[in-house]
């Protein structure tokens, strides 16, 4: 694999966590080997004799890790745009739902769909996730709700490439009750068996919506109890609408997060701070749905660490763009811009079940995105435009 020397950079961002704040090296020139960060640091001090290398000029660019997205839905058919202007007239999102909309209209539109339409869908929408940055992002199911159509999904995230987006799957069976009559018992039964023994080799962790209107805090735990035993990482949508204790459930199970979290108590907080299970806060969803932020002030006291996602998904935060979700974290949540740039980065590869990602160092993977910016604060404060000048992915150079 070619060799390439990329220097000329105002600055590196390189959220590494030997290094004070966000780590930042000025000046700086980064060698790519094998896909790999061989060398950091800064340009003056590059090592002589580094032999046939293919030099690229970074221009005075800012250069950060490629962004991780903890947290995303891309993999669907339809859309609803037509219930973004309902709830936008007052419909609320209950409301939908109880009429045959939210959920349940995504799951017809993708049991229809092919499987070349809905990795078309996917694609459009990894290019745009690319464009704003992002290299890696979580990735799950969940709009299938049956044991062959989510393990069809999950089939289809493994199978997506070409991209240039590292996609971490997860299997998100337990987003909503199927409507097909099923019963309760025997769906719930369903995606503690053979959806998760069909997932193996398949998905990295298994996610269960754990809310009011969604699952019970005793039906998550049975499905995440069964995906621990069956060597699968946990993570839960935990207190969007009430808190039932999902939060403490994911930390119990050593859980890689626990997100949305407008719902929470200190206890639960506490706890995942001791296990380490990672606050992914979803500011677009937050926002869009018009819910209470979380509370941050109190989850940073407890000591928790806070990763961002887009959320995207097509009813409540179609947005592939991460810059977008660390303006709206940074103005609407009340995190620094220091947690948002960690909670697209490091943090954020930790959440995702990916965490070599996210941060710029000898033996790192060569994810790198060139801003057309001369510090971190610029890409949350000049929100709207695009300051992407170039995405690297595992070395390789492009847009």
């Amino acid at each position: 694999m070619t060799r390439r020397l990329l220097r000329g950079a105002a600055r590196v961002v390189t959220c590494d966590p030997a290094l004070p704040g966000l780590g930042v090296v000025e000046r700086a020139a980064i060698l790519v080997e094998h896909g790999r960060i061989a060398w950091l640091g800064a340009e003056q001090d590059l090592p002589a004799g580094l032999g046939p290398v293919e030099e690229h000029d970074a221009n005075g660019a800012l250069v950060t890790p490629g962004l991780v997205d903890a947290h995303a839905h891309p993999l669907f058919g339809g859309d609803r745009a037509d219930e973004f202007a309902q709830r936008a007239a007052g419909v609320s999102y209950r409301e939908l739902a109880d009429a045959g909309g939210g959920i349940a209209s995504s799951v017809a539109a993708t049991r229809a769909a092919s499987d070349e339409e809905l990795c078309a869908a996917m694609g459009a929408r990894l290019a745009r996730a690319r464009a704003w940055g992002t290299t890696t992002m979580e990735a799950k199911t969940g709009y299938a709700l049956s044991v062959a159509g989510e393990l069809r999904l999950l089939r289809l995230l493994a199978g997506a490439t070409g991209h240039g987006v590292t996609l971490v799957p997860t299997l998100l069976g337990a987003h909503a009750l199927p409507p097909d009559g099923e019963s309760r018992a025997a769906y719930v039964a369903a995606c503690a068996g053979p959806m998760i023994d069909g997932a193996r080799g398949l998905a990295v962790a298994v996610d269960v919506y754990c809310d009011e209107g969604a699952f019970t805090l005793a039906e998550a735990r049975q499905i995440l109890a069964a995906a621990r035993a069956a060597g699968l990482a946990v993570r839960a949508h935990a207190g969007q609408f009430a808190d039932l204790g999902a939060a403490g459930l994911v930390a119990e199970l050593g859980g890689l997060s626990a997100d949305h979290l407008e719902q929470v108590s200190l206890a639960d907080a506490r706890r995942m701070a001791d296990a380490g299970t990672v606050c992914t806060l979803l500011a677009g969803a937050c926002v869009q749905l018009r819910l209470p932020p979380p509370p941050v002030a109190m989850l940073r006291a407890a000591g928790c660490a806070f990763a961002l996602g887009t959320d995207l998904n097509p009813g409540s935060s179609m947005s592939e763009s991460l810059p977008l979700q660390m303006w709206l974290a940074t103005t609407h949540l009340g995190l620094t811009v220091e947690e948002a740039w960690l909670g697209v980065t490091r943090i954020a590869a930790r959440a995702a079940g990916r965490p070599e990602a996210g941060v710029l160092r000898i033996g790192a993977p060569a994810d790198l995105v060139l801003f057309a910016a001369d510090a971190p604060a610029e890409i949350p404060y000049h929100y709207g435009a695009n300051l992407v000048r170039s995405v690297w992915s595992d070395g390789a150079p492009g847009r």
